[in-house]
């Protein structure tokens, strides 16, 4: 018999980035700072356009009522660690909200910043 064992994930880095967002808990690179579409002062979340495709997970799609609506999201956790970190926009019901589609959320809470930022 043969015993199955969960395989280490290992932290994947962002090509020549020299600002990036990482995880809070484990450093994990997370998404180039030239990918952040927007910030509101005082909010704790930044809308991001990608997230580089390193270190971030998808769970599941389901609905859920927003600030601004009913929106299709799934939970993004880093891959490294398993910290939830925000979620994916997979669909607006509203079409003020389509543009927020494939776009991605990470909490303030659960990133920092590396690399050049002074």
């Amino acid at each position: 018999m043969v015993k199955m064992t969960k395989s280490k994930t290992f932290q994947a880095y962002l090509p020549n980035c020299h600002r990036t967002y990482s995880c809070i808990h484990c450093r994990a690179h997370l998404a180039n700072h030239d990918e952040l579409i927007s910030k509101v002062s005082g909010d704790s979340n930044g809308l991001i356009d990608s997230v580089g495709d390193v270190n971030v997970g998808c769970g599941p799609a389901e609905e859920r009522v927003l600030l601004t609506g009913l929106h299709a999201v799934a939970d993004i956790y880093c891959e490294n660690c398993k910290t939830t970190l925000g979620w994916k926009y997979e669909h607006a019901f509203e079409s003020s909200q389509k543009y927020k589609e494939g776009k991605f959320i990470i909490e303030l809470a659960h990133m920092i910043k590396d690399n050049g930022w002074e």
